[in-house]
């Protein structure tokens, strides 16, 4: 009898199989259902979400605890441990005071060239055949026809226009062509970067306080009485005493812009808004103008000021953030390799590194499709949620 009882579970009816199928599917999807809810009852609940925040804050990069378990004797000995450390914060600071000398040491060398590289983009000095000669690589060489058939186009196009004096919009193309700064532009400012001629560097004087000057020179124009407008940053170069292991190198404690001398109605750093107020009981309008902050780069010479308490909301913080980046890139990367970034070479240097991790991506993604393809299981049909980056908006 067992043996027949037996028989008939294997011998079980295909159709019953399905049946059986379906209300463990069933019952597996209350359960998942009843787990959700669950879920997003605790989720709601503000107590149990402030309680894992706080376990996972604890989780993140807390020590493992081996410290704690330490004799009383070997934490006395890793004591001594920081305090070397902190001797060594002392000298690496003044490491970065020796660098800084070295700096205006080789800056005063660099000057005489980038005077002379001012010279040519104002006009100032013709350079020779010689100087001009430039050896393309070899991606750049062309064919003696195709030589030949440029330089025709290129006695074309002086003929049509006037001889440029200098290298017109040098500066603003330089700023154009970089994010950090084109963020900063608007369409009003570039009228005034066109006159923008020169962008220098000076560092403090030895036995100063550390700190560099940005100096922007323009030649005469419609837009302010000024010739140079400064941007100075002040630099410490030493360990914090309340929290001397949080020391990395020179940091940006501050910085002061100057006044620009606006000639009347030209100052793109403010606009004139007109609002309609209505009379509460006579139901009158009347027209006010009002003068409000506008958009524009030369907010850059007007950066929020650091109380002495040093403490800033965070809208100021935020702006003093972006403030230092934008000293620091044009001190470290701009001035020294304006052309470049001008001709768009050290912007596509930059942009190497990012083709390269997206041929990588690229591959990573055909490896995956290759794969489905030769899944036997797998059903295109099947994936009718594609993902959010493919949903259109």
């Amino acid at each position: 009898m067992a043996d027949l009882d037996n028989k008939d579970q294997t011998e079980m009816d295909p159709a019953d199989m399905e049946d059986v199928e379906e209300v463990e599917e069933e019952e597996t999807g209350e359960d998942n259902s009843k787990a959700r809810q669950l879920t997003m009852q605790m989720m709601q609940n503000p107590q149990i979400l402030a309680a894992l925040q706080e376990r996972l804050d604890g989780l993140v990069g807390s020590p493992s605890g081996y410290m704690e378990s330490l004799p009383k004797v070997v934490k006395r000995r890793v004591n001594a441990l920081k305090n070397l450390q902190v001797k060594c914060a002392h000298i690496e600071a003044k490491f970065y005071e020796e660098v800084h000398e070295l700096e205006r040491k080789y800056a005063a060398l660099y000057q005489p060239l980038f005077d002379k590289r001012s010279d040519i983009v104002k006009a100032a000095y013709e350079p020779t055949d010689e100087e001009c000669e430039w050896k393309p690589d070899e991606e750049e060489e062309l064919t003696e026809e195709m030589k030949e058939k440029a330089k025709v186009e290129e006695e074309k196009k002086d003929e049509e226009k006037e001889d440029p004096k200098g290298i017109p919009e040098f500066w603003l193309t330089v700023f154009k062509n970089v994010d950090l700064l084109s963020e900063m532009l608007q369409e009003h400012d570039e009228p005034i970067l066109k006159h923008l001629q020169d962008i220098k560097v000076k560092f403090s004087d030895a036995g100063q306080p550390m700190s560099f000057t940005l100096e922007f020179y323009f030649e005469p124009n419609d837009f302010f009485a000024n010739t140079v407008l400064t941007k100075t940053y002040k630099m410490r170069s030493e360990p914090d005493e309340s929290d001397p292991f949080s020391f990395d190198g020179p940091e940006i404690m501050g910085c002061t812009g100057c006044t620009v001398d606006w000639i009347k109605g030209k100052n793109v750093t403010l606009k004139t808004i007109k609002k309609k107020q209505k009379h509460k009981g006579r139901g009158t309008v009347r027209t006010v103008t009002k003068t409000v902050p506008n958009d524009s780069f030369f907010n850059f010479f007007s950066p929020p000021e650091v109380p002495e308490s040093g403490e800033l909301d965070e809208d100021s913080e935020a702006v003093l953030a972006a403030d230092f980046e934008i000293g620091h890139f044009i001190r470290e990367r701009i001035v020294p390799r304006a052309v470049l970034y001008f001709t768009g070479e050290a912007i596509e240097d930059d942009d190497d590194d990012y083709d390269e991790e997206g041929e990588e991506a690229d591959d990573e993604e055909g490896e995956e499709e290759a794969d489905e393809e030769n899944d036997p299981d797998y059903e295109p049909k099947k994936d009718a949620n594609p993902p959010e980056e493919c949903k259109q908006q």
